[in-house]
C-alpha cells in the first residue's frame, strides 16, 4: 500500500544525505556479498546454503530480477537498481550483521558517523525469527523490507513493525487452512509439532484457536529446534508413539524437523497422516524414498507456484570462471558439481522472491513519475540525485503516492492490505511416490477472501485416515466424557429407555406417544392397552353381562306369567319388575360419556325398588295389628313417587355431573413406559363419589329397614333376603373403592365391572331366587293359605 512508497521517500532521503555526508551510521561486519551498484540500492539478505543448494537460487531470482527491470524501457526508465547480497546462515544473530552491514554502505566510514542507511529498501528473511531481527532493527530508519518466506503472525502488527511486507501469506491464513483441512476430513483428535521459535509457538498458537471453534482436541504438543539435543527429539518422539492420534501437524521449518523426521523413520513409526506447513512440504532434503517411507501421503499447503521465463539459462550461466570473485558462486559449484543439479522447474520461494524485487520497482516508480507504467509519456516528479529534505515532506510530492497495485507478467494482482500482508491463495500438496522418487502433486487449493471467507477444493484420496480419540458413537449410545481427558475422548453410553439417539449427538427423548426400541435408534408407537372384547378378560364379562341380562329378562317373563299368584302378589309385583327392569338395564360398556352417569342413575332405581319393597314389607307387618292405619296409606302411588323422587335425586347429580365437568376418553401413561392406557377418566371426582355415596346411602337405609323386619313370620317375610341382598351389595361396593383407585389401566374398568355385576347378581339371586324357586319347582306352595300360614297359626 501507501505505507511503501512512504517508507521509500524516507529512505531515499536517507541516501541523499548518505552521499552528502560521504559518511555512514554503523560500522561494516566483513561479511561476503553478491554486489552491483545502481542508483537506487536494493539489499537482499538469505539463508544462503543453511538448508539446501535452492536456497541460492533465491539469491538469484533476485538479481535475475533486478535485471530484467533494468532491461525493461516501461519500469523506471534510465534508472539503475543495484543490489547487495548477504549470507544470513539461517541465524538471527548473522541476520542482524547483516543487516548493520548494509545500512552501513559499501564505502568505509567513521565508526561513529552518524549517517542512517544507504540502501533503499531491503527483501529479507526467510525466517520469522530472522525478519523480526532484521524489521526491529531497521524499522526506526523506515526502511521497507519485504519478506519472501516468513510468515509469522507478529509481524503484521503494524505498531511494532510499519514498514515490513511480504510476498507470502501470514500464517494467520495459513492456521485458517489447516483448520479448513482438519474440518474437511473430520479430524478431532490430532497432535501437534512445533519449533521453539516465534514461527511455530505462534502459528500453532493461531492454528489451535481456530480448532478449538470446531471442537477439535489437541492429544500434544510437542516442540523441537536444530540445536535441541538427541533427549529432546527423542522425547517428542516418544510422544507420538504413546499417543492414540492419526493425524500430526508439523508447525516447522525444514532445518528444524528434518532431525525428527530421521528420527521417525528410524523407528519405523507409521500409521500417521501428517500435515505440513508451507516451511517443508516442498523442501528437497526430506522429500526422499527413505522418509517417504513414514511420511508418505503427507498434505501440506504450499504458496502459489510459478515457472519463470528465462530463468532456466540464467541459472545454467553460473559458473565461477565468469565472475570468479562472486560471493558464495564458487561453493555453490563445488556443490552442484557431481550431484544432481538444481533445475528450474516451478518453485513457490522464488516467485516470493521475484514478487518482491516487483514491488519494491513499483513502488519506486510510482514515486519517480507521475504517470503509471504503460503511459507513453512519463514526466518525471521527482528527481533522485536534487532531492532535498523539504521536498520530501512537501505534501505535493506526497500526493503522487498511490498504493502498489499491480498485475504483473503472469496474471497475478500483487497487492499489500492494511498489515502489509499478501492475499492468500495456497495450493494443496501430497506426497506420492511415482517411478521411486517422492513427487509433490497438487491435489487442490484454498483462497481466502477479502471479507474473512474462504474456498478449500480438495480431492479426496484414500490415503487420509481418520483421527479420533474415541470412535463415533454407534446409534443407541451417547456420549460420556472421561474423567480428566479432552473433550475429544469419550465413552459411548446406551441410551436411557425412552430415549434414542441416531447420530452422533447426544441422546434425545421420544415424543409422548412414543417409545425406544431395544436398539434406542428408533422411537416406535407405545402399545396403546384398553379393555376389548376380544381378550379373555373382556369376553368373560360380556358372556356374564349377557347372562345376567337374560337372567333378568327371563324372571320378568315368570313374574308377568305368574303375577295372579299369591307369592307374586305378597312380594309387590310392580316394584319386582321395575327392580327387574333396572338390573336388566344395567350398564357394562357404554360411551365413556354415559357409562358412569347410567350406572348411577339405574342402580339408584334398583335400590330405590328395593327400597320401596323393604317399606312394604314393614307396613305389610304392621297392617297385622288392629287399628293400624298405616298400611293403608301407603299404596301404589306412594310406592311409585319412593321409587321415582329416589331416582330423581341421582339423575339431577348425573346431570350437574355431565354439565360441570363430564367424563372423557383420556390416555394414561403413568401405569407404563411402553404403553398407552385408554382409560374413561371421570372428570370431576367429587360428582362420582357423590353418584357413589348417594346409591350407598339409599343401600344402607334399605338395609337397616330390613334389618329391623327379619323377625316377621317366614312364610310372609322379604326382608330376610333384602337384608342378605344388600350386605352382599355394601361388601360388594365397600370393597370397590379402594381396588378402583389401586388397580392399574385397564383392570380398573374390569373392577367397576365386577363391582356392577356382583352387586347386581346379589340383587338378583337373593330377592328372586326363592320366589322362583317356589314358583318352578314347589307350585304346591304358591297357595294363599301356605304364604299367610304361620300368621294365622299365630293368631289362633
Amino acid at each position: 500500500m501507501h505505507e511503501l512508497q512512504r517508507t521509500i521517500i524516507l529512505t531515499l532521503y536517507v541516501l541523499y544525505l548518505n552521499r552528502v555526508s560521504g559518511c555512514e551510521l554503523f560500522s561494516r561486519f566483513d561479511m561476503p556479498s553478491l554486489f552491483k551498484h545502481g542508483d537506487i540500492m536494493i539489499g537482499g539478505i538469505f539463508p544462503v546454503f543453511n538448508k539446501e543448494i535452492s536456497t541460492f537460487r533465491w539469491t538469484q531470482m533476485m538479481i535475475f530480477a533486478i535485471e530484467e527491470i533494468n532491461k525493461d524501457p516501461a519500469l523506471l526508465s534510465n534508472i539503475s537498481l543495484g543490489y547487495r547480497i548477504l549470507n544470513s546462515c539461517a541465524s538471527p544473530t548473522n541476520t542482524i550483521r547483516a543487516a548493520l552491514t548494509l545500512a552501513s554502505g559499501p564505502e568505509k566510514m567513521e565508526l561513529n558517523s552518524p549517517c542512517p542507511p544507504a540502501i533503499s529498501a531491503l527483501i529479507a528473511e526467510s525466517g520469522s525469527s530472522q525478519s523480526i531481527a532484521v524489521a526491529g532493527t531497521l524499522g526506526p530508519f523506515g526502511v521497507p523490507i519485504v519478506s519472501y518466506f516468513s510468515t509469522c503472525v507478529c509481524l503484521s502488527d503494524r505498531a511494532k513493525y510499519p514498514t515490513f511486507f511480504r510476498t507470502i501469506p501470514s500464517d494467520y491464513f495459513q492456521t485458517k487452512a489447516l483448520a479448513a483441512l482438519v474440518k474437511r476430513f473430520g479430524w478431532e483428535w490430532i497432535g501437534v509439532i512445533q519449533s521453539d521459535n516465534d514461527y511455530g509457538r505462534g502459528g500453532i498458537l493461531a492454528f489451535t484457536e481456530e480448532v478449538q471453534k470446531l471442537g477439535v482436541c489437541i492429544a500434544f504438543v510437542g516442540t523441537i529446534l536444530r540445536t535441541y539435543t538427541m533427549d529432546k527429539i527423542l522425547h517428542v518422539v516418544e510422544m507420538i508413539k504413546q499417543s492414540t492420534v492419526k493425524v500430526v501437524i508439523a508447525f516447522v521449518p525444514e532445518g528444524d524437523f528434518y532431525p525428527l523426521m530421521k528420527e521417525v523413520v528410524k523407528q519405523n513409526i507409521t500409521g500417521i497422516q501428517w500435515i505440513a506447513s508451507e516451511a517443508w512440504i516442498t523442501a528437497t532434503r526430506p522429500s526422499t524414498p527413505e522418509i517417504y517411507r513414514a511420511f508418505g501421503g503427507t498434505l501440506g499447503f504450499v504458496v502459489q507456484k510459478m515457472a519463470i521465463p528465462n530463468l532456466k539459462p540464467f541459472l545454467t550461466g553460473i559458473s565461477p570462471y565468469t565472475d570468479p570473485s562472486a560471493a558464495f558462486v564458487r561453493d555453490f559449484w563445488e556443490i552442484m558439481v557431481g550431484c544432481q543439479p538444481v533445475l528450474p522447474g516451478e518453485h513457490t520461494v522464488s516467485y516470493n522472491v521475484y514478487k518482491a524485487v516487483y514491488a519494491i520497482a513499483h513502488a519506486l516508480h510510482q514515486l519517480v513519475f507521475c504517470q503509471p507504467v504503460g503511459e507513453k509519456t512519463m514526466r518525471p516528479c521527482l528527481n533522485i540525485s536534487e532531492i532535498q529534505p523539504k521536498e520530501v515532506r512537501n505534501k505535493k510530492v506526497k500526493s503522487t503516492i498511490s498504493p502498489v497495485h499491480f498485475r504483473n507478467h503472469f496474471g497475478d494482482n500483487v497487492f499489500f492490505d492494511v498489515n502489509g500482508d499478501f492475499p492468500a491463495s495456497y495450493d494443496i500438496i501430497n506426497w506420492q511416490l511415482k517411478d521411486g522418487q517422492v513427487q509433490h502433486v497438487t491435489l487442490g487449493n484454498f483462497a481466502s477472501a477479502a471479507n474473512g471467507d474462504y474456498k478449500i477444493s480438495i480431492q479426496e484420496e484414500e490415503i487420509v485416515p481418520k483421527s479420533v480419540c474415541s470412535n463415533v458413537c454407534p446409534v443407541g449410545t451417547r456420549k460420556a466424557q472421561m474423567k480428566g481427558k479432552p473433550t475429544c475422548c469419550f465413552d459411548c453410553i446406551q441410551c436411557a429407555d425412552g430415549t434414542i439417539a441416531n447420530s452422533t449427538a447426544d441422546c434425545t427423548p421420544c415424543p409422548q406417544e412414543y417409545w425406544s426400541n431395544e436398539k434406542k435408534d428408533k422411537c416406535i408407537p407405545k402399545t396403546i392397552e384398553f379393555l376389548t372384547y376380544h381378550e379373555p378378560m373382556g369376553i368373560a364379562i360380556t358372556v356374564v353381562s349377557l347372562f345376567g341380562a337374560s337372567l333378568s329378562l327371563a324372571i320378568m317373563m315368570v313374574f308377568i306369567r305368574y303375577r295372579e299368584t299369591p307369592v307374586i302378589k305378597a312380594s309387590n309385583s310392580e316394584l319386582s319388575c321395575f327392580l327387574l327392569f333396572s338390573l336388566f338395564f344395567v350398564p357394562t360398556v357404554w360411551t365413556c360419556m354415559l357409562r358412569h352417569t347410567a350406572f348411577g342413575v339405574t342402580f339408584a332405581l334398583c335400590i330405590s325398588c328395593v327400597l320401596g319393597k323393604t317399606i312394604v314389607v314393614v307396613t305389610a307387618f304392621k297392617a297385622t295389628f288392629p287399628g293400624n292405619k298405616f298400611a293403608g296409606k301407603f299404596g301404589p302411588a306412594q310406592q311409585r313417587m319412593i321409587v321415582c323422587s329416589c331416582t330423581l335425586i341421582q339423575m339431577i347429580i348425573c346431570v350437574l355431573w355431565l354439565k360441570l365437568s363430564p367424563p372423557f376418553p383420556d390416555m394414561v401413561f403413568r401405569y407404563s413406559n411402553k404403553k398407552i392406557v385408554l382409560e374413561c377418566n371421570t372428570g370431576s371426582e367429587a360428582a362420582f363419589y357423590a353418584v357413589l355415596g348417594y346409591i350407598g346411602i339409599l343401600a344402607i337405609l334399605c338395609l337397616v329397614l330390613a334389618f329391623l323386619a327379619r323377625k316377621l313370620p317366614d312364610n310372609f317375610n322379604e326382608a330376610k333376603f333384602i337384608t342378605f341382598s344388600m350386605l352382599i351389595f355394601c361388601a360388594v361396593w365397600i370393597t370397590f373403592i379402594p381396588a378402583y383407585i389401586s388397580s392399574p389401566g385397564k383392570f380398573t374398568v374390569a373392577v367397576e365391572i365386577f363391582a356392577i355385576l356382583s352387586s347386581a347378581f346379589g340383587l338378583l339371586i337373593s330377592i328372586f331366587a326363592p320366589k322362583c324357586y317356589i314358583i318352578l319347582i314347589k307350585p304346591e306352595k304358591n297357595t294363599k293359605k301356605h304364604v299367610m300360614g304361620k300368621t294365622l297359626n299365630s293368631k289362633i
